[in-house]
């Protein structure tokens, strides 16, 4: 995908994550969140051997969304602790 659509898919993907779990960031963070989301969730899928709808833009709009939300709620349990 490039790097337009990336952005475009991360943020669309952080901004539903941080709908859902009620996490308020900016742009600039949901972009992040999304890619971020959507790498961590390609690492663990394809480590289990379970593709997710296969390659395309909706695809890494739902991995991302995903894994934002993963990532949102583990930096709680660690700001939590801390």
């Amino acid at each position: 995908m490039g790097w337009i659509l990336t952005i475009i898919a991360g943020g669309l993907a952080g901004w539903f994550a941080e709908i859902v779990m009620k996490f308020n960031t900016g742009l600039v963070m949901n972009i992040i969140l999304g890619i971020a989301g959507a790498i961590v969730m390609n690492v663990v899928l394809n480590a289990l051997g379970v593709p997710l709808f296969g390659p395309g833009f909706i695809n890494y709009v739902i991995k991302g969304f995903i894994g934002a939300c993963i990532l949102i709620y583990v930096y709680r349990l660690i700001k939590a602790r801390g």
